[in-house]
């Protein structure tokens, strides 16, 4: 495989889960990623060198998907100017309302685009770099034109099931 042009980082393992869809997204549309487990908070000098690492080796934005206390987005935006695409994933006691304010949240100057909650958020951080890589790749953005056309057409064909 070509090198990664999208980082998916987690804070823990239980959350490849949801970031499964980031990466679901990226390997649909051919787009090289790697995706981590890196704790801002239990190894922070392993988060930092990873993003010199991969911005040096090409990487285009990262994709931090954290619960809880998620301070990953944030912390990643803090030591580079490359995109990061933030996803709150739901915790057990919050549903997710702990991570989406600590990703959302973020002092000035200093930005993370914010998705929804859980899957449905991973799976369009995944499209939304997939957009912004489109911007310098015309084959990336036909492909692109052809998925969202794809869902309208599915949309169009869709029949609701009669009443009994």
């Amino acid at each position: 495989m070509s090198k990664p042009l999208v980082s998916i980082i987690m804070g823990s393992s239980n959350d490849w889960d949801i970031m499964s869809q980031a990466a679901q997204q990226l390997k649909d549309f051919g787009v090289a990623y790697d995706a981590r487990v890196i704790s801002a908070h239990r190894s922070p000098d392993l988060l930092f060198d990873y993003i010199k690492e991969v911005s040096a080796q090409g990487v285009q934005c990262f994709i931090a998907g954290a619960g809880g206390a998620a301070h990953l987005a944030g912390v990643i935006a803090g030591k580079t100017t490359l995109p990061v695409l933030g996803v709150p994933i739901p915790s057990k006691y919050l549903k997710g309302m702990d991570s989406l304010l600590s990703i959302v949240q973020m002092p000035k100057g200093i930005p993370v685009a914010t998705f929804a909650i859980g899957e449905a958020g991973a799976a369009n951080a995944g499209l939304f770099a997939i957009s912004m890589l489109a911007l310098n790749d015309a084959a990336l953005a036909e492909r692109l034109t052809e998925y969202r056309a794809q869902q309208a057409i599915k949309i169009a064909e869709t029949i609701l099931p009669e009443l009994a």
